[in-house]
């Protein structure tokens, strides 16, 4: 009982950390070789709108994970979790500070879709790691395909914008070949279904708060 409390402490730690302090990369940031580009003013604000929307995406990432290994009972799952939770760290320091070049802010609905998003990865990891897992992979599947249609609405010119969204679709893709080899199953298509329209609750507030 007393692991279980200490890890619960643990997570919540990660969380006020995750929506309050300074996220840090351990690998370069992927634009960092990239100059800047002259944008007008519209296309700044649709650039950091974007990159609102996928700050939020990876806040509600690490809720998930957080929520996933705090349930899961297998220590191998808990260890994909934590190391899929380490790579959205990074992702989260790339986007914030892409934000700020951009001119723009993170959403603030960050913190309700952090506790909303903790509680549904909880439930997760207690179904079974094997859903636990079939979840994580069907969650990096959908991001993927999110980051897919940014890409088509950045603004041409925007090759930093663009390169630190590329390098996060591979990782999101990594992550999900990797959940489903350690025994991740299909889900059925009415989760699949509330996670789709979920999402599409979050992108569509965080683009605007």
């Amino acid at each position: 009982m007393q692991n279980r409390l200490d890890q619960l402490i643990v997570e919540l730690d990660k969380g006020l950390r995750t929506l309050f302090a300074q996220p840090y990369s351990v690998r370069s940031h992927p634009d960092q070789d990239i100059e800047e580009t002259t944008m007008s003013g519209a296309e700044k604000k649709q650039a950091g709108a974007l990159m609102r929307v996928n700050h939020t995406g990876e806040v509600c990432a690490q809720a998930l994970y957080s929520g996933q290994a705090l349930t899961a009972r297998n220590p191998a799952t808990t260890a994909a979790l934590q190391q899929a939770a380490q790579e959205e760290t990074e992702h989260l320091a790339w986007c914030e500070r892409r934000i700020q070049q951009l001119g723009g802010r993170t959403s603030l609905l960050n913190p309700l879709f952090y506790a909303g998003s903790f509680t549904l990865g909880s439930v997760a990891g207690a179904l079974g790691d094997k859903w636990n897992l079939g979840f994580l992979a069907e969650t990096e599947k959908q991001v993927g395909a999110h980051l897919a249609s940014h890409l088509d609405k950045l603004p041409p010119g925007d090759q930093k914008t663009r390169k630190i969204i590329e390098q996060m679709q591979q990782d999101e893709a990594r992550h999900a070949q990797e959940a489903k080899q350690q025994g991740g199953v299909e889900l059925p298509l009415p989760a699949k279904f509330l996670m789709k329209k979920m999402s599409k609750l979050m992108t569509t507030t965080s683009y605007y708060l």
